[in-house]
């Protein structure tokens, strides 16, 4: 990949822009350069809508003067001293933050692990239209599928490096590939439309495309001529990628920024029951292949595999530099670059799962909702109230009996976490991973 990405050269970028810093007055600093290459292809009809190739390179420097700190970032550095002069005199007249500053060095990654971050394998425009038809192809062969939304193929490479003035050095590159397909069933008013995709760090671990575009036109065809609801409490099942966001809602609460703000709703849980006893949520930083997998974190904190939460009890918050010393605590290397600054931030972060299968939290649940899409943000940080549209299949003793579309879902996060079982079928793809959910007594408005 060196003719692509001159690792050397992002290190030199990141190292000449801390010199520039400290030279300029900067009693420390740090320095990020990331670099990038892209290229997607859309189809739609057995037609290229649009080929786009990107390449784009961008320099941050972060600097501290005394407890005042300031970022500027460039594409270009032509000069590294006007850069970190224009920062300095920034960083002097800010405000002064008592929680700023870079990682304590004796937190710092001491040696990279191994990981398995990139792919040596480079696609053409041909070969990713090529991937893009089959999955549109096979989409449109399913019965009842009236047209294309179109279909994707892509695949991207960047390179990080990071330097402190502190003398933490560290740099990767990482391959990512993607599909999708949408497809369209029914006709005029009575259309219903649905995708499916897959993004993987390794190309040989991608999904087939006939079988990305197969599944998105039978999920669009099942949801034809939806019924609506009355307001009732009822069991709901959310499948496995609507279950992400209910992972997502507790990421949220258990993030150290939020905690220092006190604007979560589990800010006074540390230590206690959050979730059903049984239930644990893994963050594991170096999952081999994984979406958010990284050697190091945004500041060079060292990190490790967290059980955020353990048999239902919360054991850690997201911490980086600033919340951890906001709160009293160590930072546990999920510092995430923000602007000027860091913010905390899950990686791999896994809901583990149970035993039974999505049919069989079904049959448990006797009579429910079963949701396959969600709509809106409707979450209140500060008290967890909880209140998302939602679509999918009304089923009876476990069996799906009809589709249903315009329903608001409701309660309280923290009712709705103690109450979720988790199904067996993990799907472990993506950053946020979990498996199918139940969770019973639920509010459900509908006509």
């Amino acid at each position: 990949m060196s003719e692509l990405i001159d690792q050397t050269e992002l290190q030199s970028r990141a190292e000449r822009l801390v010199a520039a810093a400290r030279n300029a007055g900067a009693d420390a600093c740090d320095a990020i350069a990331v670099t990038g290459v892209s290229l997607g292809v859309e189809v739609r009809d057995g037609k290229v809508e649009e080929t786009e190739r990107a390449e784009g390179d961008d320099v941050t420097l972060r600097v501290f003067v005394g407890k005042r700190s300031a970022a500027v970032s460039a594409n270009q550095l032509d000069n590294p001293s006007d850069l970190a002069e224009r920062a300095v005199a920034m960083a002097k007249v800010a405000p002064e933050d008592p929680f700023a500053g870079l990682a304590d060095p004796d937190l710092l990654v001491k040696q990279l692990p191994e990981l398995e971050l990139l792919d040596s394998k480079q696609l053409s425009a041909d070969e990713l239209t090529n991937i893009a038809l089959q999955a549109e192809a096979a989409g449109l062969s399913v019965e009842g599928v009236s047209k294309s939304g179109g279909a994707s193929a892509s695949w991207r490479l960047a390179g990080v490096v990071m330097a402190t003035s502190h003398g933490f050095q560290g740099s990767y590159l990482s391959s990512r590939f993607g599909m999708s397909m949408t497809a369209v069933a029914g006709d005029g008013t009575a259309m219903e439309r649905d995708y499916d995709f897959d993004s993987r760090t390794f190309f040989e671990d991608l999904d087939a495309p006939a079988d990305i575009g197969r599944r998105a036109g039978q999920r669009a065809v099942r949801r034809l001529n939806p019924d609506k609801l009355s307001t009732r409490t009822t069991n709901v099942v959310y499948e496995a990628r609507a279950a992400r966001s209910i992972l997502g809602h507790l990421v949220g609460a258990i993030n150290g920024a939020s905690v220092a703000r006190k604007t979560s709703f589990l800010m006074d849980h540390m230590g206690e029951p959050v979730l059903a006893p049984g239930l644990t949520v893994v963050d594991d930083p170096f999952k081999r292949r994984g979406a958010a997998t990284r050697p190091f974190d945004g500041e060079g904190t060292e990190a490790s595999v967290l059980n955020m939460v353990e048999d239902g009890v919360l054991q850690h918050w997201y911490l980086d530099g600033a919340s951890a010393r906001e709160l009293g605590l160590t930072p546990n290397g999920r510092a995430r670059r923000a602007g000027s600054g860091t913010s905390p931030g899950s990686t791999n972060v896994t809901l583990m799962p149970g035993e039974k299968s999505l049919e069989e939290l079904m049959a448990d649940a006797g009579d429910g909702l079963l949701v396959t899409d969600l709509i809106g943000h409707g979450v209140n940080g500060l008290t967890g109230d909880y209140s998302r549209g939602a679509a999918g299949f009304w089923f009876e003793n476990g069996k799906i009996v009809r589709p249903v579309s315009e329903i608001t879902i409701a309660g309280n996060l923290k009712d709705m976490f103690k109450r979720m079982v988790p199904g067996s079928d993990l799907d472990n793809r993506y950053a946020a991973a979990a498996p199918s959910i139940m969770i019973e007594g639920m509010a459900l408005a509908g006509n």
